[in-house]
C-alpha cells in the first residue's frame, strides 16, 4: 500500500485528491493518506448544503464549504482534526470495522479505550469523535474518516445547522454534548502528531505501507486543475435545489432522508432526494428516473419495481421508499 504525505491544508485541494486517487491512478494500486484542513464544512454527496451549513457564520468566518463525492453527514474540520484516507480493492472487506480497526487499536495503544458504535462512528465513552464515510469505485472502495484531536467545538456547533430529530434520536441537545476531542481522554498529553505517528505505525501493522512520498509536480497539477474544475464551483459544492411542491421527510435508523418533488401536469417534473445516508449507486439515476413518472401509486409503483432499489439504498425497501414518495410512509 502505497504512503502518501499531503501538506495541505486547502480543503478544495485535498477532497479533489481523493477523488484522483481512486479514479485517476491504477486500478490495482492502494492507498493511505492522513490530511488536515483549514477550518471548513465538508458536506455528504447526498446533502441539501444550503440547509447543512449556517452559510453567514461560514462567510463570515472564512469557513470553507466543500462537498465530498461520498455519502453520509456533514463533517466540521479545523487544524485541531485529523483525517485518514484508505483507497484498497472492492474485493476485499470493505466493511466500516475493517477501517476502524487500526485506529481503535492506535488509540488504545495510547491509553484511550475508543469503540465503533452502529455502523460509522468511533466513540470515547459514548460520545462520537470520528465519523466515516465511503465511496465505492469501480474497482476500489475509498474509506475516509475524521479524528477529532483538538477541535474547536464551539466553532463546529454554529456552523452546522443540525436536524433537530437528528439530536432528538441520539437524546442530546446540542453538538457539543454528544461529540468529544481526543485529547480529553489521553492519559499524558501528547499532540496531533504523535497521534499521526501511531497510526502510522499502526496501519503499517495491517497493510504493510510503501516508504512515505509526497505529490509529484503532474500529480499536484492535476489535482490542481480537478479542484478548479469541480470543487471550488458554486456549482458543485452548492448547486441550485429545484423548485418544488412536495416535500416529504422521514429518519431512520440508518439515517435521514428528504425527497422534494415539483409536480406539474399530475407528473413528477423535477426530483431530488438529499440525506445522510450511504448508496451503492450514485442516486441521481433514481432521481432521473423518476422525473416524468406520473404522480400517482400505480405508476410510482411501476417505476420503483423496475429497479434494484437495494442498491441506491440498502437499509431501505420498496413499500418504504413507496409510501415516501406518496406521503403515506409512517
Amino acid at each position: 500500500m502505497y504512503h502518501l504525505l499531503n501538506p495541505s491544508h486547502d480543503p478544495c485541494f485535498n477532497i479533489a485528491l481523493e477523488e484522483y486517487l481512486i479514479t485517476q491512478t491504477p486500478d490495482d494500486s492502494e492507498w493511505f493518506m492522513l490530511w488536515q484542513n483549514q477550518p471548513a464544512v465538508i458536506v455528504g454527496r447526498n446533502q441539501n448544503t444550503a440547509e447543512e451549513v449556517n452559510q453567514v457564520f461560514a462567510r463570515e468566518n472564512d469557513i470553507v464549504v466543500v462537498r465530498r463525492m461520498s455519502g453520509g453527514g456533514a463533517v466540521y474540520h479545523d487544524l485541531g482534526n485529523l483525517n485518514f484516507t484508505f483507497v484498497v480493492a472492492l474485493s476485499g472487506d470493505h466493511s466500516f470495522a475493517r477501517f476502524a480497526q487500526p485506529v481503535l487499536t492506535a488509540l488504545h495503544k495510547l491509553g484511550i479505550a475508543a469503540e465503533l458504535s452502529g455502523r460509522n462512528d468511533l466513540t470515547i465513552a459514548g460520545r462520537k469523535f470520528s465519523g466515516n464515510a465511503q465511496f465505492i469505485g469501480k474497482k476500489r472502495l475509498l474509506h475516509h474518516g475524521t479524528l477529532l484531536f483538538d477541535t474547536d467545538l464551539d466553532i463546529m456547533q454554529k456552523v452546522l445547522n443540525v436536524n433537530p430529530e437528528k439530536m432528538a434520536s441520539k437524546g442530546v441537545k446540542s453538538v457539543s454534548s454528544r461529540v468529544t476531542n481526543i485529547a480529553d481522554h489521553l492519559p499524558k498529553p501528547l499532540s496531533i502528531q504523535d497521534l499521526q505517528d501511531a497510526l502510522i505505525q499502526t496501519v503499517s501493522e495491517y497493510w504493510p505501507l510503501e516508504p512515505a512520498r509526497e505529490l509529484t509536480l503532474e500529480e499536484k497539477e492535476r489535482v490542481n486543475q480537478l479542484a478548479g474544475n469541480k470543487y471550488r464551483l458554486w456549482e458543485w459544492n452548492y448547486g441550485q435545489s429545484p423548485q418544488y411542491n412536495l416535500q416529504r421527510n422521514r429518519r431512520y435508523p440508518w439515517g435521514q432522508i428528504d425527497i422534494r418533488l415539483e409536480v406539474k401536469k399530475g407528473r413528477i417534473a423535477l426530483c431530488k432526494i438529499y440525506g445522510d445516508f450511504f448508496t451503492g449507486q450514485d442516486i441521481e439515476r433514481l432521481e432521473q428516473a423518476l422525473q416524468g413518472t406520473a404522480y400517482n401509486r400505480e405508476a410510482v409503483e411501476k417505476l420503483l419495481n423496475s429497479h434494484e432499489l437495494h442498491k441506491f439504498i440498502p437499509e431501505m425497501d420498496r413499500q418504504q421508499w413507496l409510501g415516501l414518495i406518496m406521503g403515506d410512509e409512517n
